[in-house]
This record gives C-alpha cells, structure tokens and sequence, in this order.
C-alpha cells in the first residue's frame, strides 16, 4: 500500500478523502558550479501545507491560475506522485489503491493508439482480477453504453474517436475498476466548448448514479461553478480560500478570488466597477515572504508583506487565508 494512502482514524464517516498538511517540494538543478560556490540547495515549493477534505458522493475542485499546483496535488491524491510531507487519508483505506480513478486532461495522449478501446477499458478489470474472462466483454459493453456509446465501438481504435468520444472512451476505463472516487483532471480543456457541456452532464450523471465522490480539477470557473459543491482556490501552492460553491461565487472574500470572479466575460457590464488584474504571478523559485498575493494586492499592508496567513473559518461556512479580511479592512459586498 502506498505510505500516503493509510488508514485514518481522523476520517468520518460521512468524509470519502482526507489531505493532511501536504507538501509537495521539487529540487532545482543549479549547474556544475554549484557545487563549487556552495549554498543551500533550492527547491520549487509546488505544494506548500494544503489540507482539506471531501464528503462522500460530493465534488471538491481546485481552481487558480497554471503553476499554482492543482495538477500535483492531483497526482498526489491518484497516488502517481508522493508528497514530500503530509498524508492523503481515504475512509475505505483497505482497497484505496484499485478504488481511485483518474480522467486526464488529454483524450489524445491518455489512450495507447495499438490497443483497440475494448481491450483498454477491459485492462483495469482484468488487472484487478474483478471478474471472469468470460464476463469482461460484457462489462466493456455496458460500460460504452453507460457513457454513451455503442458496444460496436469496443473494435475501434482511439484514432476513429472524436475528442468527446475518446474522453468518454477514458471515462468508460476509469469506471472500469469500480471506483469509489475519481480525480479529474481539467477532463474538458482540451474539448471543443459545444463537447464540453455533454462531458460534465456525463459525469454528473454517473457521480449520482454511483455515488461517486470527485476531486475536479480546472482553471475555468464557470465549469467549476456548474460541476462543485465546495471549491478551493490555490494560489503559489497554497489554499487561499475555501468555500461552498454558492458562497464562493457570490460573496467571493479572498481578493485573488475576487481577481479572478472579476475577469469572468459579463454580458451585462453597466455599472461594474471591473478591476484589472494587478502584476504578474511571482516565480515559484523566489516567492514572496509573508501573505504570497501580497505584490498583487490593493489591500496588502505592513503585516501582509512579512506574516503568512493561514485558513480561518468565517460564519458562512468558508475559510480564508488573509490578514485584510481577519482585521476588516475588506468589506465584503456580493458578487455582481
């Protein structure tokens, strides 16, 4: 069993997946002097102390901009990568490892192009040994029916597949293993938008269905709103706020939340006091010290500059990292 898929105490009943303080750090190469001139060796702090948990049968997201670390810690939780500190706890720890699925981002690159689509989705149940030979075609069929597709298509290879179609295709394999939780990866991004909608009512359908429990991944808030019961925002490999969907889309609080709410296109725009987003999202390498956002924000003072602010609960059920909205200097108005 993998160290970060452990048995839990700590886990309700009610909770699927637990994240424990995880960190995820990367070393950097510095050249052959480096040696030579000393110094401490230098990491990339792609995860830096996030934990959070997810209800059975409900979907989590992460949500920030590219580099914030959403894409790692979704390797951490599919168990394809190992966190540096902290666990990732699951409440059916016994068989975590054949329970987890993932869907990648890519249809194209997820499927091997000499196996024929039966062949890949039948993989993970003869890997599993979940059933006789005699019934693994059969399994294969229902499944390209359940995702919308016909049993003929189990002879196909991926190159006869659209996009939409190869994406079902990787769902179809996912479920094969008879998960209990799924990691999806910005599954749509690389769809066409008219696709995008049929492959989250998809994968709505099947969460309720089988009682699914999802960590979603994506940086489109509008897919995030649409597929959420509870979201949080990363930025520079932190949590910086966490809320029901609902709360986060119309009060959003943390003002990187709010910087992103506000570059969502508007049809309606009289009367918005829009405000453009400041600056550019600091290296990884060299972050800054105290609240990360703190170059990009109008509310940073003092104490934003030189402490790092953690996750505090507010009344609405959502926490936030930030010293603006511990000491009410921001007033929260709702979203418009």
């Amino acid at each position: 069993m993998s160290p970060v898929m452990k048995q839990a105490p700590t886990v309700g009943a009610d909770i699927a997946m637990q994240v424990s303080e995880v960190s995820r750090y990367f070393p950097v190469s510095q050249g052959l002097l480096h040696g030579v001139l000393g110094g401490a060796p230098r990491v990339v702090k792609a995860i830096d102390g996030v934990a959070f948990q997810i209800p059975r049968g409900e979907t989590f997201s992460l949500v920030g901009e590219s580099g914030c670390g959403k894409s790692t810690l979704a390797r951490i939780v599919a168990g394809l990568d190992k966190p540096t500190t902290g666990t990732v706890q699951f409440a059916d720890a016994a068989r975590a490892g054949h329970r987890i699925q993932m869907i990648f981002q890519d249809p194209y690159a997820s499927l091997n192009p000499r196996y024929r689509v039966g062949t890949a989705i039948a993989e993970p149940i003869r890997f599993q040994k979940l059933l006789p030979e005699s019934e693994v075609m059969p399994r294969v069929h229902e499944l390209l029916r359940q995702v919308g597709l016909s049993p003929a298509d189990a002879a196909k290879f991926p190159h006869e597949f659209s996009g939409g179609q190869r994406q079902r295709v990787s769902i179809a394999r996912a479920l094969a293993g008879n998960p209990t939780f799924l990691v999806c990866d910005e599954p749509t991004s690389a769809l066409d938008v008219s696709v995008q909608a049929q492959i989250l009512n998809l994968l709505r359908r099947l969460q309720d269905q089988l009682g699914l429990t999802c960590l979603f991944i994506s940086h489109n808030l509008a897919v995030i709103n649409y597929v959420s019961h509870n979201v949080g925002v990363m930025y520079l490999g932190r949590l910086v706020e966490v809320a029901p969907t609902r709360v986060l889309f119309e009060t959003p609080k943390h003002p990187y939340t709010q910087m992103l709410l506000a570059a969502l296109p508007q049809l309606d725009t009289r009367g918005r006091n829009k405000t453009a987003p400041m600056g550019e999202i600091p290296s990884p390498l060299d972050p800054p010290t105290g609240c990360a956002f703190h170059p990009r924000c109008p509310h940073a003072n003092a104490r934003c500059r030189t402490d790092r602010p953690e996750l505090l609960g507010q009344p609405d059920g959502s926490q936030v990292a930030c010293h603006a909205i511990e000491e009410r200097r921001i007033a929260l108005v709702p979203a418009t």
